[in-house]
């Protein structure tokens, strides 16, 4: 019983080995030919490191709006954004303020006025944020 597998393990190896010689000589025939390319995937540019090759959507940005308290910086306002938040155990709604950083490359809001700002990459150590849009001009 044992000659019977010792030669069937024989025969498998001979002709896995015959396998990867025959697969050698195509491969060695493949690279004598040259190679026609034809259009394919392979011919577009390839993705970014970290990126998949599919094309894909950025995520929308968030856009708030508010008003301006200062534009003492230089190409930078401090814009005071207010949401209604239902609070958790009165249910009652809360203004809550929350001041944000926005980049103006102009320098054109002045404080009082109504902006929509974006969110964007950071710009600086606390502005994340850039005017879009002045909406309201201050009296």
């Amino acid at each position: 019983m044992t000659d019977t597998t010792n030669e069937d393990v024989r025969a498998a190896s001979e002709g896995s080995a015959g396998d990867e010689l025959d697969a050698a000589r195509g491969q060695s025939e493949a690279a004598a030919e040259p190679a026609t390319r034809t259009g394919s995937a392979s011919d577009e540019p390839e993705a970014p490191r970290g990126h998949s090759g599919a094309a894909t959507e950025r995520a929308a940005r968030k856009v708030r709006e508010g008003t301006v308290v200062s534009n003492a910086m230089d190409k930078t306002a401090v814009v005071a954004v207010v949401d209604r938040v239902r609070h958790a155990k009165y249910n009652k709604f809360v203004l809550r303020t929350k001041k944000l950083y926005a980049h103006d490359e102009t320098n054109d809001v002045n404080v009082g006025d109504k902006v929509r700002v974006m969110e964007t990459r950071p710009l600086s150590k606390n502005k994340r944020w850039r005017i879009t849009d002045v909406l309201e001009r201050a009296k």
